[in-house]
């Protein structure tokens, strides 16, 4: 191997969801421009994602496609089917490719699902690297899960706590919060040893990767280091895009019913810090109950606003829980912005008339909205968006509180109220995240995840084993 970056070769692997693609094409490009050769691994349906960097870098990025597999399970397995589905496709193609070209990859970078490729890595004698699109507190409530077994006192109640007290600030979740793959199995169940196993290989592996910052979580990657017993963790976010990619939607994304010019000249027209931007993700999808109180929250707090909604599947009458109410739209006249399908988050996020944003606190939007220095108001759904939500409002004190899933709806009159609140400019919330923001724009301009970055592809350099 060679003793600089300069040319070195990477293989990058993504889960095939966005939310984990996109940060880990983000984390690509910095890996382009300090040098390195990167071969990204997709299947067709994503290849569009990479096309960005595969003009921009045309000499030393190139894609490795392969078709997906195909899968049959019911939702609660279809994860795990997947991923087995991909291991066992991939393995021996990927053997075969590493072995037959002329200078194969020296490392592979990949998500934390597919852990399999630390298997691989080991037959081939390179060392895999975990890439996290979630933050360290999640990693190290995943790592205490599916290593030291606990239970809550009665796993029958829902609402029962399950304290980590090994981890900084001794988190306490209601079980109902824990991820669904640890609570409906048991020891000796396949699907249960299988997530398990996925975390032991990860932790076995050779570093780990995360998109996020020293000064947003600092403890934890202090606790992982101890935990791992070995430093190879590096904190290299936030993974934004570039100034140049930031206004291109479909780069980053899917369809959408409005041009981004069309957001932005209605964001023109608004006053500083005076709108909520509203975005439950890629994938959520809101119940009629959950859709009903919010849009008449928005309705009755008198907030502008821009709500970004999935579109239609096409799924059977009444069960289309992203519709909204009839007349809604109406209703709220000039005061509101609808976007149907993908919105240009970064953009609308940055915009200067942007002041707050109801988050499902996925670990991209929380990033972005730290980044954007917005005040947020948590309304987390599933996985860990609940730990990210504690994290954001009762460790770093940037967010309010809203939300938790199906189970804690808040009242319309209530969450009318907390959106006005968010806008306030004198909100204590306000004043920290400009501080949280400051340090994330510092740490990947010449600061700690610089500093990271720099540390990693010179440790990969030095032929790590």
């Amino acid at each position: 191997m060679s003793s600089t970056a300069t040319g070195l070769h990477i293989l990058v692997y993504p889960y095939t969801d966005s939310g984990h693609i996109i940060p880990l094409l983000d984390f690509a490009h910095r890996l382009l421009i300090r040098g390195l050769t990167v071969t990204v691994l997709v299947n067709p349906d994503n290849l569009p994602l990479l096309q960005p960097l595969l003009s921009s870098h045309p000499s030393s990025i190139q894609s490795l496609v392969l078709p997906a597999p195909e899968v049959h399970a019911p939702p609660q397995k279809a994860r795990a089917a997947k991923v087995r589905a991909m291991r066992e496709l991939y393995y021996p193609i990927l053997l075969q490719w590493f072995r037959s070209h002329p200078s194969p990859p020296v490392a592979i970078i990949s998500d934390y699902f597919l852990s399999w490729t630390h298997q691989l890595g080991s037959e081939l004698g390179v060392p895999r690297v975990v890439f996290s699109p979630s933050g360290a507190f999640a990693f190290s409530v995943l790592l205490s899960l599916w290593r030291d077994v606990p239970k809550p006192a009665d796993p029958d109640d829902m609402n029962s706590g399950l304290s980590f007290p090994e981890l900084p600030h001794s988190p306490v979740f209601p079980w109902l919060q824990i991820s669904r793959h640890y609570r409906s199995g048991k020891e000796g169940d396949p699907d249960w040893e299988f997530h398990r196993s996925n975390t032991l290989l990860d932790v076995a592996s050779w570093g780990v990767v995360f998109n996020s910052f020293a000064e947003l979580e600092r403890v934890y990657f202090e606790h992982l280091r101890a935990e791992l017993g070995h430093d190879r963790v590096w904190a290299v976010g936030p993974l934004l895009p570039s100034d140049d990619d930031i206004v291109g939607p479909t780069n980053r994304g899917g369809s959408s019913s409005l041009p981004i010019h069309e957001v932005m000249a209605w964001l023109n027209a608004r006053v500083d810090n005076s709108v909520v931007y509203v975005c439950f993700g890629s994938r959520a999808t809101l119940t009629s109950d959950q859709m009903d109180v919010l849009t008449t929250a928005l309705e009755q707090s008198g907030v502008q606003f821009i709500l970004c909604v999935r579109k239609s599947t096409g799924g059977h009458a009444g069960q289309d829980h992203s519709s909204m109410p009839d007349g809604f739209e109406d209703r709220v006249g000039h005061n509101g912005l609808v976007v149907k399908g993908w919105a240009p988050q970064v953009a609308i996020l940055k915009h200067r008339a942007v002041g707050a944003f109801l988050t499902h606190c996925g670990w991209n939007s929380v990033l972005e909205g730290i980044a954007a220095g917005v005040v947020m108001v948590t309304w987390p759904m599933v996985a860990d968006q609940f730990t990210n939500a504690k994290l954001l409002v009762d460790q770093l004190g940037v967010a309010i509180r809203a939300g938790e899933g199906t189970q804690i709806i808040p009242e319309s009159t209530e969450l009318a109220r907390l959106l006005g609140e968010s806008v306030n400019p004198n909100t204590p919330e306000r004043v920290r995240v400009k501080e949280v923001s400051d340090a994330a724009l510092g740490a990947i301009k010449g600061g700690s995840s610089d500093k990271d970055l720099d540390d990693f592809v010179k440790r990969l350099s030095a032929s790590p084993k």
